[in-house]
């Protein structure tokens, strides 16, 4: 996603607001790094648009909060998996 710098920040915020996700997620989205969106979001934003900064940096607050949450239920998944994939490798073996 090549484009100027500012303009970027407003669409990443925007993208951030409309649908409520974390940097990692918006990152993906377009194609770009962790750190230039937190960049991006975090300080060329505040200079650009300071309303849209504020409602993401709320947004990015409570995303925060809850990441040992997100983090948390990534692990009870992994391990639910694996004991999923032990359960089927013993019962299809003779």
């Amino acid at each position: 996603m090549k484009s100027q710098p500012n303009e970027r920040a407003v669409m990443l915020g925007r993208y951030i607001i409309e649908n409520r996700t974390t940097v990692r997620a918006a990152a993906k989205k377009f194609g770009i790094s962790k750190s230039t969106v937190h960049k991006d979001v975090s300080e060329r934003l505040r200079s650009e648009d300071p309303v849209l900064y504020a409602q993401v940096k709320d947004i990015l607050e409570i995303n925060k909060q809850e990441r040992h949450i997100r983090g948390g239920l990534a692990t009870k998944k992994k391990y639910a998996t694996i004991a999923e994939r032990r359960r089927c490798s013993r019962d299809t073996s003779p």
